[in-house]
């Protein structure tokens, strides 16, 4: 029966049934063929519904995109569908085809993806990326790059490319100013087989279609390239400005493929680690070399106390779109006072229709201050995302000492591979912008301090001028290449930063001069004395025997080298003055090496100390004198020390810089005739300066001592230290006793001149310092016994 069918589930065990009050009640069992009838069926249902589905892709799909061949006589123009491998071709209509003819082809293909579905423009711009996963170890050909050659820069095409017929096309003044820092970078190479990394002519800075400097068909000439061979394999491509109204998408225009990206405004999420490279970004009018200083000329403490305002910001206002929500809120922390947060919304052409009631009350504030007087009075400055990730104000605030409070979710902040930002700005969440006057008022007077100091020390060494930001991107790209010679966070972090420290000269950072405080190291032991002689004449009356006679005597020279640049022969052994220590000769080849006064500077291999004392062959120095100067210099590793002392002026009248040795009250040159120094200098100033530089010295035969201190300064920042004074010096170069001295040229002075004023153009500034510093040993000149004093020679001079 109907009632024998249906039994409690608990009764007989059953998982199926229905619940009906607290009773579960099971279905009764189908039969066994009924049941594989049933199943069958649904398979068949399922069967037809995907051939349905197959036939209307195949069939329907293709039927409605297909067009009448009477169409195309009438007017319509063909073109295959951008994406769609192995499709039929789709119609462009009549407006379409006439564009065709007048619009450039890049513009055209902008057009196309417009048309297109969604799903077809995310896949074009996955396309740009379809290589996110790369890194140096999978997409960097380092067969290019072998250890034992060096590092070398390719820029393609040239002039001389005869297999590239589009040639590098229109580039802009900024990305001018890249490709001449490249060339000016001493990595040059004008052969493409021995460079490691290759850089592209054509200009890809500005990718922004609506920019005025737009080059437009780059991915045809990019393309064209045979070196590019079709993923841009050991490519670095520069990029400020990617994407464009509305989205501003991160895109170029172009598959970059394996290429490097050294890019501007770089999102986390696009940023492949340790492969590309975040680039700030920087104005049109950026110094190509030497940049303005920072503005941060004393250390006031406590800092919080040295500004009027607290955290300030003055710009634009976007009322809707990519980057409005930050900047629409700013006006709730605005209070006028210590905190001065300014925006304008009228910009742009349709700001009107925009318009949320607050664009005149804005206005108002905004046009009450001034944004230089903000920038410079103020402990933080906000730095908050706009369009893009990236703002100039990044890199206005650093120069200005103002404190950077990121406001910019996701930003790959620039050269964060090596710089450590948190020694130098504040980042901050920019969903938690209620809660940032209460998180910068916390913070100590003390950490403000360091703050502001790294910020000067970031924007000096790596920021202030475009050959400064593309050489940091060099080096960090060499650093990968060439691991084993990498320079550490430490290096890149302290100063004089890693630009001027080569890891080919030493991998112990114990042998530069800058870090051996750091490090907790003695100063170093013992000097070399170099001798430039060019007299021929050794005789016991001679300045040159008296000099070797008095330095031998000191306690801390471990030998003496002399710079034979004289067509004579060289003396007899027993012609030389007897000493306790090593005498050795360097003889010049010829007459032309005399006349390369940059040899006194070369990285001899003789010489084993790190501390050099340059001595001309006519000074006049006595044992204590070189024993006091070299103590000082003990405790002054990066600089150099010693005793003739120059300065520079600004003549008014000539508009250029003026050199003279008048007794003033400061200096800014120390004369390498009688001055120690660390010979990692020699070094640099072999293998890093411009050529153009030495080139200047040689042709002269002169200057070679100003070209060091301009050295030194521009690396360490800092003047030379004067020890003593010794008028007897100046006295006696200007006497001119022998034929050899270059004192006694009339010329002299209006040739020191003239190629000074020549290095301030090779180094793009002027980097020497003025010191009012003299360094005298205890009890000097005063009124005591002599007995008691430890440089007794120094008050007979």
């Amino acid at each position: 029966s109907e009632k024998a069918r249906w039994r409690p589930a608990a009764e007989h065990g059953s998982k199926h049934g229905a619940v009906l009050g607290k009773t579960v009640l099971r279905a009764p069992p189908e039969p066994p063929g009924l049941l594989s009838m049933h199943a069958k069926k649904r398979y068949a249902l399922v069967l037809f519904s995907g051939l349905l589905l197959l036939l209307f892709y195949y069939g329907g799909v293709r039927l409605l995109g297909a067009t009448p061949a009477s169409s195309h006589r009438s007017g319509g123009a063909w073109a295959p569908a951008p994406y769609g491998g192995g499709r039929s071709p789709r119609k462009l209509g009549p407006a379409r085809s006439y564009l065709r003819t007048f619009a450039d082809s890049d513009d055209q293909e902008a057009a196309d993806l417009h048309a297109e579905s969604p799903r077809r423009r995310r896949i074009a711009r996955s396309a740009l990326y379809r290589n996110a996963k790369c890194r140096m170890d999978t997409c960097w050909d380092f067969s290019r790059c072998p250890p034992h050659k060096p590092f070398r820069v390719y820029i393609h095409p040239n002039a001389d490319d005869t297999d590239n017929t589009l040639g590098p096309g229109p580039q802009s003044a900024a990305y001018t100013k890249i490709l001449e820092a490249l060339r000016r970078s001493g990595y040059l190479s004008d052969r493409p087989d021995d460079a490691c990394v290759l850089v592209l002519a054509v200009d890809t800075l500005d990718r922004d279609r609506l920019s005025p400097d737009y080059v437009s068909g780059a991915a045809q000439r990019i393309q064209a390239l045979p070196l590019w061979k079709g993923d841009g394999t050991n490519h670095l491509v520069f990029n400020i400005y990617s994407g464009t109204w509305p989205e501003y998408a991160e895109e170029l225009g172009f598959d970059t493929g394996r290429a490097v990206l050294a890019k501007a405004s770089f999102s986390m999420d696009k940023f492949r680690p340790g492969f590309d490279i975040s680039i700030p970004l920087f104005a049109k009018d950026h110094p190509q070399r030497g940049g303005r200083a920072g503005d941060l000329t004393a250390n006031a403490f406590p800092a919080a106390t040295a500004n009027k305002y607290l955290l300030v910001f003055k710009g634009k206002r976007y009322l809707t779109g990519i980057g409005s929500e930050t900047r629409n809120a700013l006006y709730h922390l605005h209070n006028g006072e210590d905190i001065v947060l300014t925006t304008t919304c009228k910009h742009g052409k349709n700001w009107k229709s925009h318009d949320d009631g607050r664009c005149q009350q804005d206005q108002q504030e905004f046009d009450k201050y001034d944004y230089n007087t903000l920038l410079h009075n103020s402990t933080f400055c906000l730095v908050p995302r706009g369009r893009r990730l990236g703002s100039f104000r990044f890199l206005e605030a650093l120069q200005a000492a103002c404190i950077p409070v990121i406001e910019a979710n996701g930003w790959e902040l620039p050269f964060a591979e090596v710089i450590d930002w948190d020694r130098a700005t504040i980042t901050a969440d920019e969903r938690l912008l209620f809660q940032l006057p209460s998180i910068l008022r916390a913070i100590p007077p003390d950490k403000i301090l360091a703050l502001r100091q790294q910020t000067q020390f970031l924007w000096e060494t790596y920021f202030s001028s475009v050959e400064r930001i593309v050489l940091t991107t060099l080096e960090i790209l060499r650093d990968r290449i060439m691991s084993h010679q990498s320079r550490s966070a430490f290096v890149w972090n302290r100063p004089p930063g890693a630009l001027p420290v080569l890891p080919e000269y030493s991998e112990n950072l114990a042998d530069f001069p800058f870090f051996r405080s750091s490090l907790g190291l003695l100063p170093s032991q013992g000097f070399t004395a170099v001798i430039l002689a060019t007299s021929p004449v050794l005789s016991q009356s001679a300045p040159i025997y008296r000099l070797i006679k008095a330095v031998a005597l000191s306690k801390h020279a471990a030998q003496i080298v002399v710079l034979w640049n004289s067509d004579k022969p060289l003396p007899a052994k027993n012609r030389w003055p007897p000493t306790g220590i090593p005498i050795m000769v360097v003889k010049g080849q010829s007459k032309v090496s005399r006349k390369q006064m940059s040899s006194r500077f070369f990285p001899y291999d003789v010489i084993q100390t790190d501390a050099v004392l340059s001595l001309d062959e006519d000074t006049i120095l006595n044992t204590d004198e070189v024993d006091f100067a070299f103590t000082v210099w003990q405790s002054f590793p990066d600089r150099i020390v010693g005793y003739p002392a120059r300065s520079h002026y600004w003549d008014e009248a000539k508009s250029r810089w003026g050199y003279t040795s008048k007794w003033t009250n400061d200096y800014s040159m120390v004369l390498t005739g009688a001055a120690f120094y660390h010979r990692y200098y020699n070094f640099l100033y072999t293998h890093w300066l411009p050529e153009e530089a030495r080139r200047l010295v040689d042709e002269g035969e002169n200057c070679e001592d100003i070209l060091m201190n301009f050295l030194v300064s521009h690396v360490t920042k800092l003047p030379p230290i004067k020890v003593t004074q010794k008028k007897q010096y100046k006295e006696t170069m200007l006497q001119g006793n022998s034929k050899s001295s270059r004192w006694a040229d009339p010329n002299h002075f209006s040739q020191r001149q003239t190629c000074m004023n020549g290095f301030v153009d090779l180094f793009g500034y002027m980097p020497l310092k003025r010191s009012q510093m003299r360094l005298d040993p205890l009890l000097f000149k005063d009124p005591v016994s002599n007995l008691r004093k430890r440089y007794r020679q120094l008050e007979l001079v």
